[in-house]
């Protein structure tokens, strides 16, 4: 199958959405199928207000159309909800093609938590980009709940997976952990003001708080936090040291729909403490996290978890069942419709 997938989301941005993708486009490739990206990194693109890492590519309907035609599709996938995919939905309707969508990320908080609006006025933004798309693919039956009572009852099923034999609990702690005091709370992601890093930064939990990642809000972050340590950007195995080396894994964003790094936390053997918010209540269980409105008792909770618990929940999440899954949730362009 020839799949044509369009996405806001990609190269060099270091976030879910883009992690998953790559993945399931490897996968794909390897199985056989021919994969067109067209990302914001082919055009011309100006940085996003208040969020520079991320470009907004400018271009023209008609143009993605004829990358798609020469292309060949046999399916169009529209990854995000930014400026390429909304390119990319007006030629589909325009010539009649089915598409599909998916939803990554709590859209109208995330734009919330960056113009102090409130969410309502995204939703129906939301509804318009979605609603004409044969299936919309959610990581978790919660989305698949929050969608359909939103008037988007076409959902389907698109999970995640984690890396087993990089994310471990026998991965190399960094040396750093050494000299910490212990419990070490450990934050993984991006550094931006949608994660509500701050909520997490602010708990008065004893021991030492550890922030990997990078982006916009980390200065910020690091001249009000002085004691928290600040490791920037990590992957691979490194990344894996991190987690394995921490006693508990904080998640308080509330605007994500999955959190991959929350199961990655529960593949290197560490509980997780969370919000009770759409991607933990999913995921978390009692024995492997905690969830509450109040993020320190959450933190004294998961430090109570077995890490062993942790381990056979993480392997239940499986990167080729996400391929298969995806691939499922396709629409095929009929050959006299591509034509």
């Amino acid at each position: 199958m020839k799949i044509a997938l369009v996405t806001d989301a990609w190269h060099p941005q270091v976030n879910g959405v883009v992690r998953t993708l790559e993945t399931v486009i490897d996968i794909l490739r390897d199985w056989g199928h021919e994969v067109l990206v067209i990302s914001p990194d082919q055009y011309r693109s100006v940085a996003a207000p208040t969020y520079p890492e991320i470009r907004l590519a400018i271009t023209r309907a008609r143009t993605i159309g004829e990358q798609i035609t020469d292309f060949g599709a046999d399916a169009i996938h529209l990854a995000t909800e930014g400026p390429l995919c909304l390119s990319a939905l007006r030629w589909c309707r325009r010539k009649g093609r089915p598409f599909t969508t998916a939803y990554h990320t709590q859209f109208p908080e995330y734009l919330a938590k960056r113009t102090k609006l409130s969410p309502r006025i995204f939703w129906k933004y939301i509804r318009w980009f979605h609603g004409r798309s044969e299936t919309i693919m959610v990581s978790t039956e919660s989305v698949r709940g929050q969608l359909r009572a939103e008037h988007l009852p076409q959902v389907h099923h698109w999970g995640r997976g984690v890396d087993l034999t990089n994310f471990s609990p026998d991965a190399p702690q960094p040396d750093i952990f050494a000299s910490l005091p212990r419990p070490i709370q450990l934050y993984v992601g991006r550094v931006a003001v949608e994660k509500n890093i701050e909520a997490f930064l602010e708990t008065g939990h004893p021991g030492s708080k550890v922030v990997v990642g990078d982006g916009p809000a980390l200065d910020h972050l690091r001249k009000k936090f002085p004691d928290v340590h600040f490791a920037g950007r990590k992957i691979g195995r490194e990344l894996a040291g991190y987690y394995a080396g921490a006693d508990v894994f904080v998640f308080p964003s509330k605007t994500d729909t999955f959190g991959l790094v929350v199961i990655e936390a529960l593949a290197c053997g560490t509980p997780v403490a969370a919000y009770p918010v759409t991607g933990p209540i999913d995921i978390l269980t009692s024995e492997i996290g905690v969830m509450d409105e109040c993020l320190d008792r959450a933190i004294a909770g998961a430090l109570l978890c077995d890490p062993a618990a942790c381990l056979p929940s993480a392997a239940g999440f499986n990167w080729s069942a996400s391929a298969q899954q995806f691939l499922e949730g396709l629409a095929p362009i009929r050959a006299s419709m591509a034509a």
